[in-house]
């Protein structure tokens, strides 16, 4: 099947938005299978020739994978910012045949039995890489992977997209077409890329105008980035393991891909989780409109891509079993909760971070009426310890949980009270087999921790407030100095829960964990 996108004539509105989304959907995610079947068969490959000629194939197969990745990206994002997809049709329908060609003369030369296993890799590497005079094989890919980041800059309205280097890709990519005898694309339609338009939506996405303190003059210009942008981006300290992996599913109501309803045009994509080698994916993102969180659920059955999306406010969360996160919602036609998604994380750090995004968008949410006092709390964690924090300023609770199922601790701070009593502000990982100095008692209510990295779940809360000494320890100030003493015994030998977990102010106690 050819991955050109046939048209009479270019689109635009609302109306060609959704008659192009299935077609270029359903394109990138045909690509992206075909680049999977090829990296994988290039892995074969490259374990039955000599390491010598390893370096070269592993280039190009994780170059291979790239592409994959990007192009199930693009069809995501494209399901969210459907508005978009008028500006990007054109240009994707210059790369995609030329990419498609690329993948199918691989295989052709991987599948070619008159030559031994060295000539067919030797033979696609020369001859492809002799088709456009200094274009190597990994370049090539190289070349269509810097598209592919240049139109999702494109599709999100970046003011990073880059219209020259978008322009300088595009006429290589026509001359490998035209060099490889494939009929050239309709012409771009440039009156569709509106840079004002995207530099007017950054601001209003990333600035906030905020009233001067009193006796200063002007407005304050802030970066307004989303907390959830950064949860995922940082590394683990440690990686626990789930032994028993659960499965992962959406229930839906699905509709196939690309059939969506179109969201509204001022839309910032948060988080992307992928599940079960990608079959299933979830993105978190921000109607800026209300700063209402919504979830786009994809989910592949065989050769069939289904989409669901639904706001934070209208599911609920628990943990089902050792490594799912079951995620329900209410049937106003049946009267009954039902299930939304299973999700099955790899590792026990993976699943309380998904779990505290989840929970904060949700209680956060403009639209959320109510949350049940359960989905507070992890289920299948113990709770060692608790006391009250003086934290940046604010009042928290902070909680020490141990998981019963893989052993791992963290530290846990949430609102003291309020409106959002009980709700998560950050959460860190207490690393395997601390040693003695890893924490320090500064004074009668400070305690200094090393090597604690907070991830942290509210804009206002800074975390370097809160860092101290040249070795950057992170400081905990208890209420009260005998709830200092309980942390300190905590960790000075085995944890001892029962003795540990008394409240350190009853009126203001938190219920345990389930």
């Amino acid at each position: 099947m050819d991955p050109v996108l046939h048209r009479t004539r270019t689109p635009s509105g609302r109306a060609a938005a959704q008659q192009l989304c299935p077609q270029l959907l359903n394109g990138c995610f045909l690509e992206a299978d075909r680049a999977d079947l090829v990296g994988l068969n290039l892995q074969g490959l490259r374990n039955a020739l000599p390491e010598s000629f390893h370096p070269h194939l592993n280039g190009i197969i994780e170059e291979i994978y790239n592409t994959s990745r990007l192009l199930r990206d693009l069809a995501e994002q494209a399901q969210i910012h459907v508005t978009q997809l008028p500006a990007v049709f054109d240009y994707l329908n210059v790369v995609l045949p030329c990419l498609c060609k690329t993948l199918r003369d691989i295989m052709t030369f991987y599948e070619d039995k008159s030559m031994n296993k060295e000539h067919r890799w030797r033979a696609m590497y020369h001859k492809m890489g002799n088709e456009l005079p200094g274009t190597t094989l990994p370049a090539r890919f190289i070349m269509y992977n810097q598209f592919l980041r240049l139109l999702q800059d494109l599709l999100t309205r970046s003011p990073n997209f880059d219209l020259n280097a978008m322009e300088s890709l595009r006429i290589r990519i026509l001359q490998l077409r035209e060099a490889r005898k494939i009929p050239p694309p309709n012409p771009i339609r440039t009156d569709l890329i509106r840079r004002d338009e995207a530099l007017e939506f950054w601001n209003q996405e990333t600035v906030r105008s905020h009233r001067s303190p009193p006796g200063v003059s002007g407005i304050e210009d802030v970066q307004n980035s989303h907390w959830a942008e950064a949860i995922f981006t940082q590394p683990l300290p440690s990686r626990r393991e789930f032994k028993h992996q659960g499965c992962s599913d959406a229930f839906g109501p699905l509709q196939k891909l690309g059939h969506l309803p179109p969201l509204s045009r001022d839309v910032k994509i948060l988080v992307k989780r992928s599940f079960d080698s990608d079959r299933i994916s979830v993105i978190f993102f921000l109607q800026l409109r209300n700063q209402a969180p919504s979830l786009l659920i994809r989910s592949k059955v065989l050769s069939q891509n289904w989409v669901s999306v639904l706001g934070v406010h209208e599911l609920s969360i628990r943990r089902e079993s050792d490594s799912v996160l079951h995620l329900s919602r209410w049937s106003r036609s049946e009267q009954r909760v039902k299930p939304w998604a299973n999700l099955s994380f790899l590792t026990w750090e993976e699943m309380v971070l998904f779990y505290c995004t989840f929970l904060v968008l949700r209680v956060r949410s403009q639209l959320t009426l109510n949350v049940n006092p359960n989905e507070y709390h992890l289920r299948k964690e113990r709770r060692l310890f608790q006391a009250q924090i003086i934290d940046d300023g604010y009042q928290h609770v902070l909680m020490v949980f141990e998981d019963i199922v893989t052993g791992g601790c963290r530290l846990h701070a949430a609102v003291w009270e309020g409106k959002w009593r009980a709700c998560p502000v950050w959460t860190a990982f207490i690393p395997p087999n601390v040693s003695s100095s890893w924490l320090l008692r500064k004074t009668k209510r400070r305690i200094w921790l090393r090597d604690i990295q907070p991830y942290v779940f509210y804009e206002q809360y800074k975390p370097m407030h809160q860092r101290k000494g040249r070795v950057g320890a992170y400081e905990l100030c208890f209420a009260h100095s005998e709830a200092a003493t309980r942390f300190q015994e905590l960790f000075a030998s085995s944890p001892n829960a029962s003795a540990a977990s008394v409240p350190d102010s009853p009126s203001n106690d938190v219920a345990p964990a389930n």
